[in-house]
């Protein structure tokens, strides 16, 4: 079997964007229909995805398993996790299309956002988590960048950081952010935010940080990534992506996830001090508003 059983379709989904093309056709039949194609034959596979059995065998050895049943094994054990952990929702199928009425929609979106969330929580590295909460815990300076969907999340780690008296700030524009990357040192860390990791931008402010001697913390969604490997800890998401890919459905709510889960290590980690500025940005906000209201 594999490393974990629960992970498989997490592996799957995390290795497409450096499979071959023949192998891609395979990752997509088991991450659309996981169930039905479990019950496949590696013929009927092969057949299915226009490939050769040989295509097949490489990879599900490429998934970790040196058998094929024990990939099939896992994969229904991955659904059947699935399926529990969305048994609250409304019972849905596919994609995103045309056709949906709003009710279909939301189902969908609770669906997927549902799924990333638990696939992130359960794929999540417990130790490159404990390593970035020690850089943030230890930085000077924390600098956050990303593009489109997620610039927003740098942002929110920019503002919760802030909010618990962490020297933090994030850039919105690509060329504000290297010039700020080559000005760090030591005793600063880069955070960038990325779903594909190869957006090019991104990964040059995190290179030019890193060559400037500052600390790097990637958050992404593919560990094979051009941006994790400018990175010194990388942070995982296990988002689900619909068509509508460029809305960052999945890949947002993901990375969120993680942002709150890095937050509240480092809250934790100086706790008094982290709760004590908390009630006073509290108290500051909720006594303005008061004034203003008054």
């Amino acid at each position: 079997m594999g490393e974990d059983a629960e992970t498989v379709l997490i592996r799957i989904r995390a290795a497409m964007p450096t499979l071959r093309p023949s192998e891609r056709r395979i990752a997509e039949e088991f991450t659309g229909d996981p169930a039905a194609a479990a019950n496949l034959s590696i013929a009927e596979l092969a057949a299915r995805c226009e490939t050769s059995t040989t295509s097949v065998v490489r990879f599900y050895q490429r998934m970790g398993y040196a058998h094929y049943k024990d990939f099939r094994f896992d994969l229904t054990r991955a659904v059947a996790r699935e399926e529990l952990t969305t048994s609250s929702l409304p019972e849905v199928s596919g994609d995103i299309d045309r056709h949906d009425s709003l009710e279909g929609i939301v189902s969908k979106v609770a669906m997927n956002e549902t799924l990333s969330i638990a696939d992130t929580a359960r794929a999540l590295d417990m130790e490159a988590l404990g390593d970035a909460v020690a850089l943030l815990l230890g930085a000077r300076r924390i600098d956050t960048f990303g593009v489109g969907a997620s610039a927003l999340v740098g942002l929110d780690l920019q503002q919760k950081l802030s909010r618990i008296g962490r020297t933090a700030i994030n850039w919105h524009d690509a060329h504000s952010a290297w010039t700020s990357a080559a000005t760090l040192d030591g005793s600063c860390v880069a955070v960038a935010v990325s779903h594909t990791g190869a957006t090019t931008d991104t990964v040059e402010f995190l290179a030019i940080a890193r060559a400037s001697g500052a600390s790097t913390l990637a958050i992404t969604n593919f560990r094979e990534s051009p941006l994790a490997g400018t990175a010194d800890v990388t942070l995982t998401t296990a988002a689900r992506e619909t068509r509508f890919r460029s809305g960052a459905l999945g890949s947002r709510i993901a990375q969120l996830m993680v942002v709150d889960c890095l937050f509240t290590g480092v809250a934790q980690a100086s706790y008094d001090t982290s709760m004590e500025a908390l009630r006073n940005t509290y108290a500051v906000v909720h006594d303005r508003a008061a004034h203003k209201r008054g």
